[in-house]
């Protein structure tokens, strides 16, 4: 079965789950998490602030494998890999070249991103993972600290979305980074700082705030097949929310689904007076079309009176144990056509200097191929950043060297021991974002284990 996000119910509480169901089912809008309440339903401030900013993340399901996704390009380095890749070997000849980083190369499906780094837009942090502290190939193999259950999906999917020390944390890091800044930012917001466009993830979930999901093309937030009957369904499914059952559980419940219904009706005012974007999204593309949601939501930004937030999106499936070489470049094809044209509506919305990016991955592949035309888990991966804030046309952190239990293997197939770890990485994004230093180690707990707590990717 392919790798899905983790939403089991022993990894959240009865509370998250039940409310989830209900609000899913009443409105198509669903808020989630801690029962916080965000905002009030007052008005918005009537124009964004000039300090607004967006994180964007981009969650690649399944572990998509960066050694097919930037290449050594320069002789020795591109004689190496294809030696070691074997069948999985891209052609140097089909690949796609960065003149400012002569020395590597991107997938051939990936010409936007390529466009994006060469122009300065984009650029390339090599080899992140899920790490606690600095570690070498000697002290993997003495037993150093590690995160827990590496190679493992679930794991490591939601070690990257909470950067700590495992995936039990209740908490992700945008939605610590809501708790953290939500005092100072989005005072008159209508809607919450967090918003999901691909469902339910640990990474939005806070301790103090709630974040809410919305359905792609569905800002309205209600859908119903029963004709004539949606009306009085819609209006006896909202008059319940006031009954008063008594059961704590079912009140609490009751709070979240009615702030569902607020927040539907709020991005659905505020985006019936909104001017439709230029921009034009690729077609049967999930991605983009979730990245277009957002770019609508981000347009709408004044009506919302908000300054800052924070987006998720994700796509697979990259674990790619079998028919590697076709399913990785057909799900690169997307993924760089979607970012490219989300990148292409900041431009029409003047705000690309001041919305980011990036993509984040349960793990890499192994370097050397497995007997199915496909890799297996790895581990440090190579990840794109990209935005008008970005010091682009760059590779920031090491890349590995490419050597079969070599200085950066954890063992002797190419499970890449990550020289920059995935909470270095989200700190970077974070002070971007604007962040206090005061907040650092509620935010990022894992963090004083490195002495590199910004990677310069931002300016």
């Amino acid at each position: 079965m392919p790798p899905k996000p983790n939403n089991a119910t022993s990894r959240r509480s009865f509370l998250r789950y039940a409310s989830l169901a209900a609000a899913g089912n009443a409105a198509g809008l669903r808020p989630f998490g801690m029962l916080n309440a965000l905002a009030s339903s007052g008005a918005a401030a009537a124009a964004a602030p000039a300090s607004y900013k967006a994180l964007v993340c981009v969650f690649l399901y399944g572990g998509n494998d960066g050694n097919n996704t930037i290449i050594p390009f320069d002789a020795t380095g591109y004689g190496n890999y294809t030696k070691l890749r074997g069948p999985l070997a891209l052609a140097q000849n089909s690949l796609l070249t960065l003149p400012g980083l002569p020395n590597f190369a991107l997938h051939p499906n990936l010409p936007e991103i390529q466009a994006l780094v060469n122009s300065g837009q984009a650029a390339i942090v090599a080899n992140v993972g899920t790490l606690l502290q600095p570690t070498t190939r000697a002290q993997y193999l003495a037993g150093a600290v590690k995160p827990t259950n590496l190679f493992s999906h679930p794991d490591q999917q939601e070690e990257w979305q909470n950067v700590s020390a495992s995936g039990s944390t209740s908490t992700g890091w945008a939605g610590r980074l809501a708790d953290a800044m939500g005092s100072s930012h989005n005072g008159g917001a209508s809607i919450p700082m967090v918003t999901s466009v691909a469902g339910d993830t640990l990474f939005c979930n806070g301790a103090s705030t709630t974040p809410v999901a919305v359905s792609p093309g569905n800002t309205s937030g209600s859908t119903c097949s029963e004709g004539t009957e949606c009306t009085a369904r819609q209006t006896a499914a909202q008059s319940l929310l006031t009954f008063n059952s008594g059961l704590s559980l079912v009140t609490a419940d009751d709070g979240i689904t009615a702030n569902s219904y607020r927040y539907a009706k709020t991005l659905a005012d505020a985006s019936a007076s909104a001017a439709p974007l230029k921009t034009v999204f690729p077609a049967n593309n999930g991605l983009a079309a979730q990245l277009k949601q957002i770019a609508q939501i981000i347009a709408i930004r004044s009506a919302l009176g908000v300054d800052r937030q924070i987006f998720f999106c994700g796509i697979g499936n990259f674990d790619t144990h079998s028919t590697q070489l076709t399913t990785q470049a057909t799900l690169l094809a997307g993924i760089s056509a979607a970012i490219g044209a989300f990148y292409q509506s900041t431009q029409e919305l003047g705000v690309a200097d001041q919305v980011t990016t990036f993509t984040m991955s349960d793990f890499a592949r192994t370097l050397q191929p497995n007997s199915n035309g496909g890799s297996d888990h790895g581990w440090g991966s190579h990840h794109f950043v990209v935005g008008g804030s970005v010091l682009g046309n760059k590779i920031y952190g090491t890349y590995p060297t490419l050597a079969l239990g070599g200085p950066d293997d954890s063992g002797t197939n190419g499970r890449w021991i990550p020289s920059t770890a995935s909470v270095q990485y989200a700190s970077t994004l974070a002070q971007w974002f604007g962040v206090d230093q005061s907040a650092m180690a509620q935010v990022f707990p894992t963090l004083s284990g490195f002495k590199t707590t910004s990677l310069g990717f931002l300016g």
